[in-house]
C-alpha cells in the first residue's frame, strides 16, 4: 500500500549564488505527523534506517517531484541530480536542477513557489513491504497517556520519490532552495532568485 507523509519546511531560503539552482532538505526521523484516517486521529513516525533498502541499492531510482506528479520531475537519483544522505537523525536530499531543466514550466513554477514561500514541505512517496517479506516493518502502538490515538511506527520502507508540497504534517523538517555555485559556495549575494 502506497503511503505519503509530509514534513514542514523551516528556514526556507532562496538565494542567487551564480550557479545551478539547488533544492535541499532534511527529513527528521522520529518526528510525529498527525494524520486523519477516516475521521480517526492517528500519528505516524518514521524510524532511522527505514529507507535503508532503497538507499543501499544504487540502482533503485528515487525522484524529486512537484506534488507527487511523475509528469513534473525536478531531479533524479539515477540521472545524478539527486543525492540522498542518511544519518541517525535525518534523511538529507540535495537536488541540483539539471542544466536546461530550469526552463521547463513546472520547474520554473516550483522554484517560484519555493521563493514565494508557498511550498511548505516535502512528502516522501513510499510503500510498506508485505508482512511476510519484512515482519514488523510497521507497528501500531497507543500513544502514551492517550490510548485513543494510535502511533504507526515505520521501520522498513521502499522509498521511490520525494515531492515538494504545500501542506505539512511533519513539523520538524527543513527544506531550502539555493542557486548553488559549487566553486563559491561560501559567498552569498542575497536576494530572491526567480528563473
Amino acid at each position: 500500500m502506497e503511503q505519503r507523509a509530509i514534513w514542514a519546511a523551516s528556514d526556507l531560503e532562496v538565494r542567487q549564488l551564480g550557479g545551478r539552482p539547488v533544492i535541499a532538505g532534511r527529513f527528521p526521523y522520529k518526528a510525529l505527523a498527525v494524520l486523519a484516517d477516516r475521521g480517526t486521529v492517528r500519528k505516524e513516525t518514521i524510524l532511522p534506517g527505514a529507507f535503508d533498502f532503497t538507499l543501499k541499492d544504487p540502482d533503485r531510482e528515487v525522484n524529486l517531484l512537484m506534488g507527487h506528479s511523475f509528469d513534473k520531475p525536478l531531479a533524479s537519483r539515477k540521472a545524478g541530480s539527486l543525492e540522498l544522505k542518511d544519518t541517525e537523525a535525518f534523511l538529507e536530499f540535495i537536488a541540483t536542477i539539471p542544466e536546461g531543466a530550469e526552463r521547463a514550466t513546472h520547474v520554473t513554477d516550483a522554484l517560484a513557489m519555493l521563493g514565494a514561500g508557498l511550498v511548505k514541505g516535502v512528502s516522501p512517496g513510499f510503500r510498506v513491504p508485505p508482512k511476510d517479506v519484512v515482519p514488523g516493518a510497521e507497528t501500531l502502538e497507543p500513544e502514551p497517556g492517550n490510548p485513543g490515538v494510535m502511533i504507526r511506527r515505520l521501520s522498513a520502507l521502499l522509498l521511490y520519490e520525494l515531492s515538494l508540497v504545500t501542506r505539512p504534517a511533519y513539523e520538524a523538517s527543513e527544506a531550502e532552495l539555493r542557486a548553488w555555485d559549487r566553486a563559491n559556495a561560501q559567498s552569498s549575494t542575497g536576494g530572491i532568485w526567480l528563473p
